[in-house]
């Protein structure tokens, strides 16, 4: 993806935006009837969908239509679940885990190896789901496809491999052990801008783990949703497995507060706004549960004076316009040393030029639409607050005259980096260039935000990124160097401090979050010393 970016902005056309129009239709008519969006019944979608599954498919619950933001045309509708829905699967996902943890772990990692070629198989499809029902272009659809392929083949050999310990004792005749055995259940909640990958880093390594869940997915990606559990359900079926080992139930808030305060589900992994995610911690931590938090960000690259700006603006492209701005990792602040600073502007706003914009599923589209108009309400607001402080606006800043949510990628300057509107998170297309004096500086107002999930320094000076990667460097739980600050990869643990939550998913030792650890002391000698040497006879 990053390649090919690189590529279209160094050959395209120096012509102002570009976008690709998009026919109207009649509002009444569904696209899933629509030769053109075929593939949606390659998928095993149709007109009217049930949005339950826990072995079999369900729904009693209100009909949702999923609308896509390419063009505001209806997709389909879901049938979603409602509390009895819910209690059902869960009840069917216990029974479920009564056969699931009795199964090798390496036998469960053949499961997700399966799991993995069945994504293989339904990639080009699928991908082509995600960008009409999300809006992200095809290129990032893929690569979030590839990423749950990913995973998947990172818990096939974690399933062989995940291990507890044996520690010496002080103790004669006596040896210490560490266990891990699963957690039993989790409660996954998503966000609509990775309705594929974020569920597959739960979903893989839980499965090895020995772990049962259920999965509500964001209200408006419930096709994708469905999509992927069908995929999910067909590799179990062939294996005469219990569906419900992975069980879906489509709904809105009811169903994620159902989540939290459940205290069947030891674990809930939800990713989403700060907000809500503050929500749910407090519920699941109310109940001695355990959650797993994936929120906001807001993301700032530094630039050094001595940085590599070709690297500086191929980078901040990609990470300030990537899914729209939608991403928990797009780059919100560009931190800039006055020396480079009019040059980073002026060069990025002639990068903005180049990108193409129009409907995601197109190939040669970089840049598609926000994913409600309710994202658009949010990015006018944003930018006129911004004027109001006196920043200005070197770009962008406008709704575009097409069917669908599309906006102009926006660059403000002249903003107080302590700025309220700089402090929170749009999660729009808009960054805030900021003029700063020094690298120390730049870490500093880097470090200020609630927010503390990514962040990137660009340089060439060794003094610098380890300045950046100390203790008194990045407070983020992601801090590149001549990086941006999106498109993490699977080995390494990704996640934030601060008010970006807390815990760790993708690789690492991510895994230990799906188990609990037991502490065995094993006495085989016919004494009973006790620890410390305590005396009691």
């Amino acid at each position: 993806m990053f390649i090919a970016l690189r590529n279209i902005i160094k050959f395209a056309p120096r012509r102002g935006i570009q976008f690709r129009a998009i026919q109207k239709a009649s509002a009444s008519s569904y696209l899933i009837e629509d030769p053109k969006y075929a593939f949606l019944k390659d998928l095993g979608l149709e007109k009217n969908n049930l949005g339950v599954y826990n072995g079999s498919w369900t729904g009693s619950g209100e009909v949702i239509t999923s609308t896509s933001p390419i063009n505001n045309r209806p997709i389909a509708d879901v049938v979603q679940g409602n509390l009895t829905d819910y209690d059902n699967a869960v009840k069917a996902m216990q029974e479920a885990w009564e056969i699931w943890a009795d199964i090798p772990a390496p036998q469960r990692g053949e499961i997700v190896r399966q799991l993995g070629d069945a994504f293989r198989a339904k990639k080009n499809t699928l991908r082509k789901l995600v960008s009409l029902e999300m809006g992200k272009i095809l290129a990032e659809s893929e690569g979030e496809i590839q990423e749950y392929i990913d995973i998947c083949d990172y818990a096939v050999g974690l399933s062989r491999m995940y291990e507890g310990k044996v520690i010496p004792s002080e103790r004669p005749g006596h040896v210490l052990l560490e266990m891990w055995n699963p957690i039993g259940a989790l409660g996954i909640i998503t966000a609509f801008n990775f309705p594929v990958a974020v569920f597959g880093w739960n979903n893989a390594l839980a499965m090895v783990c020995g772990d049962v869940m259920v999965w509500k997915g964001a209200p408006t990606t419930m096709l994708t949703s469905i999509a992927v559990m069908k995929i999910i359900s067909s590799v179990l079926e062939k294996n005469k497995l219990p569906g419900a080992i992975c069980s879906l139930v489509c709904g809105g808030v009811d169903i994620g507060s159902a989540i939290a305060k459940d205290t069947r589900l030891p674990l809930v992994s939800f990713t989403g706004s700060t907000d809500a995610g503050l929500k749910v911690g407090m519920e699941v931590q109310s109940r001695f549960g355990k959650s797993l938090l994936e929120l906001g960000g807001n993301n700032a690259i530094l630039v050094a004076e001595d940085a590599d700006l070709d690297m500086v603006i191929r980078s901040a492209l990609f990470a300030c316009i990537g899914t729209a701005g939608q991403r928990c990792t797009t780059t919100r602040r560009i931190i800039v040393h006055e020396k480079v600073h009019n040059e980073v502007v002026e060069r990025l706003k002639k990068a903005f030029v180049k990108i193409k914009i129009g409907d995601p599923i197109e190939p040669d589209t970089l840049y598609g639409p926000l994913h409600t108009k309710q994202s658009v309400d949010q990015y006018l607001k944003a930018i006129d607050q911004a004027k109001e402080l006196g920043g200005t606006v070197e770009y962008g800043g406008k709704v575009l005259e097409m069917p669908g949510n599309y906006v102009e990628p926006t660059i403000i300057t002249g903003l107080p980096h302590d700025a309220g509107l700089v402090h929170s998170e749009t999660f729009a297309p808009i960054v805030y260039i900021l003029k700063t004096s020094s690298v120390d500086e730049a870490i500093k107002w880097n470090n200020e935000v609630k927010q503390g999930l990514s962040s990137s320094l660009f340089t060439q000076n060794l003094g610098n990124i380890f300045k950046w990667l100390g203790p008194k460097g990045s407070d983020c739980g992601v801090a590149n160097v001549n990086i941006p600050t999106n498109g993490a990869e699977i080995g390494g643990a990704f996640g934030g401090e601060k008010h970006s939550g807390n815990g760790r998913g993708l690789g690492s030792d991510s895994w230990k979050q799906y188990m609990r650890r037991t502490t065995c002391t094993i006495n085989y000698s016919k004494e009973l010393p006790l620890a410390q040497g305590i005396k009691f006879e």
